[in-house]
């Protein structure tokens, strides 16, 4: 039996009357062993159609679940995009899926945000001195 799981996307405005954008990706499920590489290679097929300079955010704000191998495609998408000069960025993780990217240190190189608005707001920040 195949865990449900859903992928949400598209392009918005950084804010409202701004031309940058960010490509969100929102999943909504368990990402598990039943799942995961199906949903990988729609993943990977997202990224590769995304303008190389769009920033994409992971929306997890409905992502109940996360295995191990998840977590093995979330650092290899991260460096997929930085190869094509783009970035990625995480946000609104539940706890317990925070929990569990802090433990193996993503949240050294991937940007984690507690919601979608601070993600975006950070990307229109000028970048630090």
């Amino acid at each position: 039996m195949v865990t449900p799981i859903e992928l949400l996307y598209h392009i918005e405005p950084l804010a409202e009357g701004n031309d940058k954008q960010v490509f969100v990706i929102q999943f909504k499920g368990e990402l598990d062993e039943s799942n995961i590489d199906n949903t990988a290679k729609e993943v990977y097929k997202l990224l590769d159609e995304s303008a190389n300079d769009l920033p994409v955010l992971f929306d997890f704000s409905e992502l109940g679940y996360m295995n191990s191998k998840s977590i093995g495609y979330l650092s290899d998408w991260y460096t997929r995009l930085g190869e094509k000069g783009s970035e990625l960025l995480v946000a609104a993780a539940p706890e317990n899926i925070m929990d569990i990217l802090q433990t193996v240190g993503l949240d050294n190189f991937i940007r984690m945000f507690p919601s979608v608005e601070l993600a975006k707001a950070a990307l229109l920040a000028p970048p630090a001195a």
